[in-house]
């Protein structure tokens, strides 16, 4: 072979990461493929490579006869002893094959694009190994190109593709621009192994946190939980097995250094970091703040909590479009409602008014209702929101048992709310009624008063001329007459 096959061969296992042993082989494959075009028989057909010469011999073998019936395994005794004279009838004889003249050019450009083919295989498999492991690491690339939405990320030795799906919403990304991403899949295709990147998985979140938080990558601190939704908000819950070490404290860093990395790396998606707790309500209170919970009802049946908290904090509770609310559910694992202390108050109120023990439903017995209650089924109305799921877990309730129960319980609390919600009702008729009755006695009471008012302010008032009469009246009686001031002098 010449040498600069030799070097060519050697620069394509450099270039394209793959032992040169294994382009040396897919060589031989490709010169057997040309082979077998012009030999019917290849199975004696060998190679040798000669690392002293940098040479690929290509030999066949023949067995040494008197007489030729077959010359692709049969070679002459003459012919033998040309290629070795001690050679004898019956010996075999590895006879060197020029492939460059025998194959001929066609073979030989058969043989390299077989080559050529051969190698992107085996580099499109080395580049699968390589990162099939990797799936569930962190990676580091290069924007390559936008096409359609999807991001194309050049990741050194293979290409990582970045769905629209996994892409955070509003992030816009640029040629030449740096991202991190997680490699969530390695699939193989005709044109090569397909790395899906993302950067939405709680995977992806949680390998930000072992980059930034060393206590996180050496197991000091653990990542419990995550509840994410991408761009907006995520609830992290981290347990530390040091009680020496701030869990939250730790992944927040100095002045939040460590926590803000990330949240400029997740386009500002705002982190709450909780202390984790193996107690479902104290988990749910520190997944809820900064809104503090005042009462926490907890059904562990159907893993659900009823959690009140201040009226004024309701909504900071739920969080904008129940955000808050969904994260808290993720993260800690339960069901969760919430709602104001007035309207637990006024749940609770109703709650045991309208209460009936579960054991005055009909096909309920004594040790039923036993097994119901060491189950938190004490009530009709627990038993109506039981899933069977949970029901056919207790002794002695089968499958069709359960429905049935399940079915009777509904329908008995809805008679029961009915007939409260008609009560409630003629009690707010009977109130407004009442209130109209009592305006309507306010608005007589007013008008009499207003009749005695008006009647004492037209005895007071008086004619213009019966005023006039009076007060001449009153000037005669007051002026003496002239034969009273007579009869007064004299008896002077």
């Amino acid at each position: 072979m010449p040498f600069d096959m030799i070097e060519a061969m050697t620069l394509i296992a450099r270039e394209k990461n793959i032992e040169f042993d294994a382009v040396l082989e897919t060589l031989k494959g490709s010169l057997l493929a040309a082979a077998k075009k012009k030999y019917a028989f290849t199975d004696n057909i060998s190679f040798k490579f000669d690392r002293k010469n940098n040479e690929l011999l290509m030999m066949i073998t023949k067995r040494v006869v008197k007489d030729v019936a077959d010359p692709n395994i049969e070679i002459s005794l003459k012919e033998a002893q040309e290629i070795d004279p001690d050679a004898e009838v019956g010996d075999e004889i590895d006879e060197y094959i020029d492939y460059e003249v025998e194959f001929g050019r066609n073979a030989i450009m058969t043989a390299k694009q077989i080559l050529i083919q051969k190698v992107r295989e085996a580099e499109r498999d080395r580049i699968y190994e390589e990162y099939i492991d990797k799936v569930g690491s962190l990676v580091s690339g290069v924007v390559q190109q936008i096409d359609k939405g999807n991001v194309i990320v050049n990741l050194g030795r293979g290409e990582g593709i970045l769905p629209i799906k996994e892409q955070i919403p509003r992030e816009k990304f640029r040629q030449g621009d740096r991202i991190r991403s997680f490699i969530l899949d390695v699939q193989k295709s005709m044109k090569g192994p397909q790395i899906v990147l993302s950067r939405v998985n709680n995977d992806f979140l949680s390998a930000l946190f072992a980059l930034e938080v060393p206590e996180i990558y050496e197991r000091v601190i653990e990542i419990k939980a995550i509840a994410r939704e991408p761009g907006e908000r995520a609830k992290i819950a981290v347990y530390s097995s040091d009680d020496r070490i701030d869990p939250v404290g730790a992944c927040v860093g100095i002045k939040g250094v460590r926590v803000q990395s990330i949240v400029r790396e997740l386009n500002n998606e705002r982190i709450d970091i909780v202390p984790f707790s193996s107690n479902p309500e104290v988990f749910v209170t520190r997944a809820l703040a900064p809104a503090r919970v005042v009462y926490i009802d907890v059904y562990d049946l159907e893993k659900k909590m009823t959690v009140a908290v201040e009226d004024e904090k309701l909504s900071l509770a739920i969080g904008r479009n129940g955000q808050n609310a969904r994260l808290a559910s993720k993260l800690t694992g339960w069901k969760v409602n919430i709602m104001s202390e007035t309207e637990y108050n006024e749940a609770k109120k109703r709650e045991a008014e309208l209460l009936v023990p579960v054991g005055q439903l009909e096909g309920i017995g004594a040790k039923l209702e036993e097994r119901l209650a060491a189950a938190d089924i004490g009530s009709i109305q627990r038993l109506a929101q039981a899933s069977i799921e949970n029901l056919i877990k207790i002794e002695g309730l089968g499958q069709k048992t359960a429905e049935t129960l399940v079915e009777r319980a509904k329908n008995y609390v809805a008679e029961l709310e009915a007939e409260y919600e008609r009560k409630k009702a003629e009690e707010a008729e009977l109130a407004v009624e009442s209130e109209e009755e009592e305006k309507l006695t306010e608005e007589d009471v007013f008008e009499d008063e207003e009749e005695a008012a008006s009647e004492e302010t037209e005895a007071e008032e008086v004619p213009a001329g019966e005023e006039e009469a009076g007060e001449a009246e009153a000037t005669e009686t007051a002026e003496p007459t002239e034969i009273e001031t007579e009869d007064k002098a004299q008896s002077e």
